[in-house]
């Protein structure tokens, strides 16, 4: 039996783009977030970090409270829409 591909839909697809915005914001690569998910107990590698940026893997609820953790905002930070961040502000989202 073949695998089905993954489905993600429009709220999926906008909190892989805030988890790699954020990061990205932050400084850090996939295999610093994945290790500080890690270290909260939420073991990660970082390919299923990058796939999870992709929207090849979905994010559960666990992995969303891990990722926003580890990039030190709350969880409904990369479910809302994000405000613009300018080049010159990468303090804060």
């Amino acid at each position: 039996m073949p695998n089905r591909p993954v489905e993600i839909g429009p709220a999926g697809l906008h909190t892989a783009r805030a988890i790699e915005r954020l990061r990205l914001v932050r400084g850090l690569t996939q295999q610093q977030l994945a290790a500080r998910c890690t270290a909260l107990g939420r073991p990660m590698a970082n390919t299923a970090l990058s796939r999870t940026e992709r929207a090849r893997r979905r994010c559960d609820i666990d992995d969303l409270a891990a990722i926003a953790t580890a990039l030190g905002v709350p969880p409904t930070t990369l479910l809302l829409p994000l405000p613009s961040v300018s080049g010159d502000d990468r303090r804060g989202c």
